[in-house]
């Protein structure tokens, strides 16, 4: 018997796999936790005789030595928010029909515990990944692509980007928006947003806003701007500041449909008419926003087909195929009752 091989009856545990890749038990710890601070032909030994003996640390290891977990991951930022629920729950529904579980992890829009929670998934042995956005750390990745594992990225549909993306153009989305609004006649318009850093998708939200008002000529002032958590309290608090400005806007653009919920409140609040006054428009469509007075105008992202889409592309890629690259979903504009054209005074002849 090899003096690299497991004695018979005893499981496989790290310092074989260490002895048969012939590399320190430290080096094998950072294959499976940190994959990225390994040179590429020492990573492939490791993961080759970690393999062939079965082994992976923890609770993965018998799933390695099946060949199989049957478990997939799905790394989102929070399930406050019903668009994610609503993606995790068509991705649980497709995977609950094969058998296979699936693991979440909520990293609260913080990059390093994004990190962690990827790398403590590959380490109880995942076959795939659904991971919203691409603004992560480069290790996220990194510890994936050493693990040869698939992914796909949600909820962003960026053109060039590296990985496979289910999703819309999220510029595109806002600058279908603002576009609508320069067409009604608003040519002072402020936004109220989440944090752009750390997030693609609202980034480039911005970016499509910008863009739609500079093919006006016009821009988006420092005072109109608005960044912060996407809450009904940060869209109430913000309006109000927005409007406390001059010029006064005529119009809001609100990230999404909590923040644009608070501005409407607060505008009504304040003995403003929407639309007549101030016109405001969300992003998502969820449920409420149908329900308010007025409906609020926003755009419908179908967010279930997103969570269905990732699961089929990772389901494929998990039976051996190699799916074609997804067409972007194409956001709707839906009109309703909180935007038109704005109310400025006369002209003088």
């Amino acid at each position: 018997m090899s003096e690299r091989e497991p004695k018979p009856g005893r499981p496989p545990r790290a310092v074989d796999v260490a002895a048969a890749a012939e590399v320190s038990t430290a080096t094998v710890s950072r294959v499976f936790n940190n994959p990225e601070k390994v040179a590429p032909a020492i990573r492939e030994r490791v993961l080759a005789a970690a393999k062939a003996m079965g082994w992976m640390p923890h609770a993965a290891g018998s799933a390695l030595a099946r060949r199989r977990s049957s478990i997939v991951g799905a790394v989102i930022p929070t399930l406050d928010n019903e668009v994610f629920a609503a993606q995790v729950g068509a991705m649980q529904a497709a995977f609950a029909e094969r058998g296979i579980t699936l693991l979440l992890s909520c990293f609260n829009y913080n990059q390093d515990q994004a990190v962690h929670d990827v790398q403590a998934m590959l380490a109880r042995g995942v076959e795939a990944l659904a991971i919203v956005g691409e603004a992560h750390r480069p290790e996220l990745f990194a510890s994936i692509q050493a693990r040869h594992i698939p992914y796909v990225v949600t909820y962003s549909h960026r053109p060039g980007s590296p990985h496979a993306c289910v999703g819309f153009d999220n510029r595109q989305a806002f600058h279908t928006i603002a576009r609508h609004l320069l067409d009604l006649g608003h040519e002072t318009i402020g936004v109220i947003i989440q944090p752009t850093a750390g997030n693609d998708r609202v980034a480039a939200r911005l970016d499509g806003v910008r863009a739609a008002l500079a093919e006006r000529g016009l821009g988006v002032r420092p005072q109109h701007l608005r960044e912060g958590e996407w809450s009904i309290d940060f869209g109430r608090q913000s309006v109000r500041a927005i409007l406390a400005t001059d010029p006064v806007p005529t119009a809001v653009i609100c990230g999404n449909d909590y923040l644009a919920v608070g501005a409407l409140l607060e505008a009504r609040a304040m003995g403003l008419s929407v639309p007549r006054d101030l016109s405001i428009t969300g992003f998502d469509d969820i449920a409420i926003s149908r329900q308010l007075d007025p409906p609020l105008t926003t755009m419908h992202v179908d967010n279930h087909e997103i969570g269905r889409r990732a699961a089929d592309y990772l389901l494929a890629c998990l039976e051996g195929e190699r799916p074609a690259a997804m067409p972007p979903l194409v956001p709707t504009l839906i009109r309703r009752g909180t935007a038109a054209a704005p109310d400025l005074p006369a002209r003088p002849a």
